[in-house]
């Protein structure tokens, strides 16, 4: 089994941008559970065979853990950030499918606009590894 290193230390700007990141993933769960639900809802595949309602509210959830994760466990950021960037890569397919599909949602109300959402998932999985100091290689 492979134990994850310690961090390294950390910067000022890694340690306002874990914040940032922290406090959006936890807004974005609230929003999950409570006033974004039915937006979200359409954002699910139709591939999925499990009720939308429930893997809304249980991706909420998982934001709502991962972001109070990244604001409080210091010492196992390296590991939450790892989880949080296979998160981003999990819920990936709906935003592809919100572009494939032509569904609106957050504002998102053309294929351009849908189609730039999907270039940022990528950047929250780097912004993510990056903020929580992902080690380096020994060398």
């Amino acid at each position: 089994m492979t134990r994850i290193p310690q961090p390294p230390e950390t910067t000022s700007a890694r340690t306002a941008a874990r914040y940032a990141l922290s406090g959006a993933l936890i807004f974005a769960g609230l929003s999950h559970l409570f006033w974004g639900r039915e937006t979200f809802r359409a954002q699910v595949p139709e591939s999925i065979p499990l009720d939308a309602d429930g893997v809304v509210m249980a991706s909420g959830g998982v934001e709502i853990v991962l972001g109070a994760g990244l604001a409080l466990l210091q010492r196992d950021r390296v590991l939450v950030g790892r989880l949080i960037a296979a998160f981003f890569v999990a819920v990936f397919p709906g935003n592809i499918a919100q572009y494939l599909n032509k569904r609106d949602g957050f504002g998102l109300d053309s294929d351009g606009k849908r189609f730039v959402r999907l270039l940022f998932q990528p950047a929250l999985v780097l912004l993510t590894l990056w903020s929580t100091g992902l080690p380096r290689k020994s060398r």
